[in-house]
């Protein structure tokens, strides 16, 4: 079987990007091939630089790279260097709440996932989200939320199985109420239906993000804290930046 190319066009999203001189920025990169990857976007703030209108979050591009061209300080790695890069089409940029929650999913994949660890099917379910994001209406992306968290948690291997209580490894009956802890898995006595958590179940191992939406629909509160418990636990003492931001714009 043929390798692919090093240098072979990479489909990527722009999760974040900072200085790295007067002229140039390192991206944080999410590749589909190769996973999260530091680039160096050299000469990428220049007023003509052709990268200016390609780099931008929530969009789909393709990218080119060299080989490891120099060591970021900031993070300790080695750096490739971007040679060039394409839009490969995709939805309209996110405004209001969504970019808030576009954010988010960028956060969480980059604070969970590790460099170089490719995860084609996360990847699409990333795509995905965000198009359900730009269509701005709630329970689609609260849906959207939901299912890229658990396709998170899922690729990463920290999700139980939710169609079996953990403690018993007896399976869940869809007329009882469960609840999904980080220390615990799948526990008897809780706010989310039996019957929902043997539909999310399937519909991850079926692997359709769309299947995976239409079944969170049915118990989104209670997902929402059984997985943002789940991911806290994963991260930490690490506080996500945009769950902060959020929750000091709506108290405002």
């Amino acid at each position: 079987m043929a390798t692919r190319s090093a240098r072979a066009p990479l489909t990527a999203y722009v999760l974040h990007h900072y200085d790295w001189s007067e002229s140039s920025l390192i991206l944080d990169l999410y590749t589909r091939e190769q996973g999260r990857l530091a680039v160096a976007a050299k000469g990428a703030k220049k007023p003509h630089s052709n990268f200016r209108s390609v780099l931008l979050p929530f969009q789909r591009i393709q990218v080119s790279l060299s080989g490891a061209a120099a060591r970021d300080e900031a993070s300790n790695s080695e750096v490739q260097s971007l040679r060039a890069a394409e839009w490969g089409g995709g939805a309209a940029m996110l405004t209001g709440a969504a970019l808030f929650s576009g954010y988010y999913l960028n956060e969480l994949l980059m604070k969970l996932l590790a460099r170089h660890d490719p995860h084609p099917h996360l990847f699409d379910a990333y795509a995905l989200a965000l198009t359900a994001l730009g269509a701005a209406e709630e329970t689609s992306t609260q849906s959207a939320l939901r299912a890229f968290e658990l396709t998170l948690l899922q690729q990463t291997g920290v999700l139980p199985d939710l169609s079996v209580v953990t403690p018993t490894q007896q399976p869940v009956q869809p007329g009882r109420g469960y609840g999904v802890l980080p220390d615990a898995g799948v526990v008897t006595d809780g706010e989310i239906a039996g019957a929902t958590l043997i539909g999310v179940q399937a519909a991850l191992q079926h692997g359709s993000f769309a299947a995976l939406q239409q079944a969170c629909a049915p118990a989104l509160p209670g997902l929402k804290n059984a997985l943002r418990a789940l991911i806290q636990h994963q991260l930490g003492h690490v506080i996500l930046r945009t769950r902060q931001v959020m929750r000091d714009v709506q108290a405002l």
